[in-house]
């Protein structure tokens, strides 16, 4: 029965929601200003309250309109401050569906409502977008063709200013031979000397949870896919192997000497990249390339031409590398409202993205602030490289109509990219059934609980065996019988 009643409320739910979309979509199109069709965007800090942002959209119906006879006026709807997914939620579910949506998870239960396009054959028919794509953006889209997120391997690597590496005894050590072991040397040395005078206080510092050094040191305990194999052939996810209990009692081992960020749970992206810029926290983990870019850039400028990044290798162990690539799906992404009266023009402007005079914007910024045109050739700024991103596409192949001067990306940048590139490895994780999300939302949470008491001394290793019996009973049993028939 009750399994009943909430069929018959999501029915209703996604009926209304369905009439009211349009009726919003229908009103919006009436508001056109000018002579070009209103697109409606949202999108992750790109906001009206964020200049940058703002210029961002208006180069964009210039350029549109200047090479593609595209005439667009776009309006950024602006989220209210907290969790980006919770709150791009709250207002799909509200009825109010833009156009243009960018996502960072909750997508899924949009799709299964029929809410987002399937974009397969507007790629089919693209001018460039079919050809931007890499071997796992093509893949993640055969899978769940709704999100579209061109960018390079999205790993994160660990990073350290170089003044202060090169002043570790235990630096050479390190990078001839990644241990786990050579890792904890590493960093304790760094708190010991403090090669900042009285910094670091810790040498990693993480944004509230362990997925960024989870990058760094999984696959040395042998974590090298979500599901591993046993001995006698099925199948166990990772966080409740022997694998992710000995790699839990090393990070126990860390908080304990005082090297990892004792404040790591409550840690936000903001606190935790200013403690790496104060010099509080010797080692952070970025997203390889441009993330890494912006904390050389930072860094540079904070602390002088000196504290240029130096990349840290993968640790080594039972394996070796910056994890593996999920291609079930995109885990971000743009989608395209298929309650949207403008879809085919969406996609075109998000194709005109992928193109040389796209990218030119996209990818460089804006002419006299982030790059220069001297001589015929394109000559990026300081400002560049500790500032701009791409908001959209990163295709690897990239053509502008001018030659580039300087390149796009730092050494340290270049350096993380071709280490994430070096290491790849395919996932073999799946797309997880709508009936089983409820229950893995409760499973992730028990792994969090049990995990940061672990680490941080309230409970001991041990109690992990409890973690895992708490993990089947809440729904793992089940799931890893759906496990064992699904990977081949």
């Amino acid at each position: 029965m009750k399994k009943f009643l909430l069929t018959l409320i999501t029915a209703v739910t996604v009926f209304g929601l369905i009439a009211c979309s349009n009726e919003t979509t229908s009103d919006k199109e009436k508001e056109n200003s000018g002579d070009g069709t209103t697109i409606r965007v949202v999108y992750k800090d790109e906001t009206n309250s964020n200049p940058v942002s703002v210029k961002y959209f208006d180069e964009l119906e210039k350029a549109l309109e200047k090479d593609k006879d595209i005439k667009v006026n776009f309006e950024l709807v602006d989220l209210p401050q907290g969790n980006y997914a919770e709150k791009l939620t709250l207002l799909l579910y509200g009825g109010d569906i833009p156009d243009m949506i960018y996502f960072q998870g909750g997508d899924q239960s949009l799709t299964q409502q029929g809410l987002l396009e399937d974009l397969t054959p507007y790629i089919e028919e693209s001018e460039y977008l079919k050809d931007a794509l890499s071997p796992y953006n093509q893949k993640r889209l055969e899978n769940y063709p709704y999100l579209l997120w061109i960018k390079p391997l999205s790993a994160k690597t660990p990073v350290i200013r170089k003044d202060w590496f090169e002043q570790m005894e235990t630096s050479e050590k390190l990078m001839a031979d990644p241990t786990v072991e050579n890792y904890h040397a590493f960093f304790k040395e760094l708190v010991e000397k403090k090669p900042g005078g009285s910094t670091p206080n810790y040498a990693v510092t993480v944004a509230g949870d362990l997925e960024e050094i989870n990058f760094t040191f999984n696959m040395a305990f042998g974590i090298s896919q979500s599901w591993l194999e046993k001995s006698d052939g099925t199948y166990e996810y990772y966080k409740v192997s022997k694998n992710e209990k000995e790699k839990i009692a090393y990070y126990q081992k860390l908080y304990e000497d005082g090297l990892l960020d004792p404040q790591f749970v409550t840690k936000q992206w903001d606190t935790k990249e200013k403690a790496f810029y104060d010099g509080e926290a010797a080692v952070v983990s970025g997203t390889a390339g441009k993330v890494i870019d912006i904390y050389n850039g930072k860094m540079k400028q904070v602390n002088g031409d000196e504290a240029e990044l130096v990349v840290l290798p993968p640790a080594k162990g039972i394996d070796q590398g910056f994890g593996v690539t999920d291609v079930t799906k995109e885990s971000r992404g743009v989608a395209i409202s298929s309650q949207s009266e403008h879809k085919e023009l969406v996609f075109d402007i998000l194709d005109y993205l992928a193109s040389p005079e796209g990218q030119k914007l996209d990818r460089l910024g804006f002419e006299g602030e982030h790059y220069n045109v001297k001589d015929g050739e394109i000559e990026v700024t300081e400002k560049y490289y500790g500032e701009w991103y791409a908001r959209f596409w990163e295709p690897t192949e990239l053509t502008f109509d001018q030659p580039l001067k300087t390149p796009l990306l730092s050494g340290p940048a270049t350096e993380s990219q071709e280490m994430t590139i070096e290491y790849f490895k395919e996932d073999n994780s799946f797309i997880l059934p709508e009936e089983y999300v409820a229950n893995w939302d409760a499973m992730e949470n028990l792994y969090r609980e049990y995990t940061t008491d672990i680490i941080t001394g309230k409970r001991p290793i041990d109690d992990f065996d409890k973690f895992v019996d708490a993990w089947m009973e809440a729904g793992g049993t089940q799931i890893t019988e759906y496990a064992n028939k699904t990977i081949k």
